[in-house]
């Protein structure tokens, strides 16, 4: 069975690539299922595609083995495309949602509702041995809401209301955010890559 590793210690991403993958007859590995530690790989890119094929890269090079790697992120066009590659320390270096969404909301406490358009963003970098690495693009378009709101989800899903909906991302049921997320559009584009694996 071919094996990919996907450059992950957070299980909820790792599940969604793993269920994926499986589908594929891929058997996908995160970092949590390896019995040993790897080093942390620094991203330090300046765009969502350089973090990610660093992470892709360099894990795919002590491994010798297929990675993929994820970066991904909110782009607020009102904020000239902050949080981008900074949005999981957003408001400081420790990883704290609440207060990344609090930051964005007084940020944006002035913006008019046709101004408030937004973006979540994911860019896949799979790395193979002696290969190019490949990118994928993903994008789940919508707007800030006013105030954050649901109990789903994680990072800035209480205040991105998709295109489409009335209810921000933490509102919808979890198989319900995946039908329309920015990985899974990325994930899609996947498929024809795999068959040419």
């Amino acid at each position: 069975m071919k094996q990919i590793v996907i450059a992950t210690k957070n299980k909820g991403k790792a599940n969604e690539f793993k269920s994926f993958f499986s589908k594929e007859n891929i058997e996908a590995l995160s970092l949590l299922d390896l019995n040993f530690e790897l080093p942390d790989v620094e991203e330090t890119g300046q765009t969502f595609e350089e973090n990610a094929a660093l992470k892709a890269e360099e894990i795919c090079h002590l491994l010798k083995k297929p990675v993929l790697s994820d970066d991904s992120g909110l782009v607020i066009d009102a904020l000239n495309g902050r949080p981008g590659i900074y949005s999981a320390r957003y408001a400081g270096e420790e990883k704290d949602d609440k207060a990344n969404v609090q930051k964005v909301l007084e940020e944006m406490e002035n913006v008019p509702e046709n101004q408030r358009t937004a973006r979540f963003v994911c860019v896949l970098a799979i790395a193979r041995p002696g290969e190019n690495t490949i990118f994928k693009k993903g994008f789940c378009e919508g707007k800030i809401a006013t105030s954050a709101t649901g109990e789903y989800g994680f990072g800035y899903d209480p205040i991105f209301i998709p295109d489409g909906y009335s209810r921000t991302m933490a509102e919808l049921q979890p198989d319900e955010k995946n039908r329309i997320s920015h990985r899974k559009n990325a994930i899609d584009q996947l498929e024809e890559w795999i068959h040419s694996m």
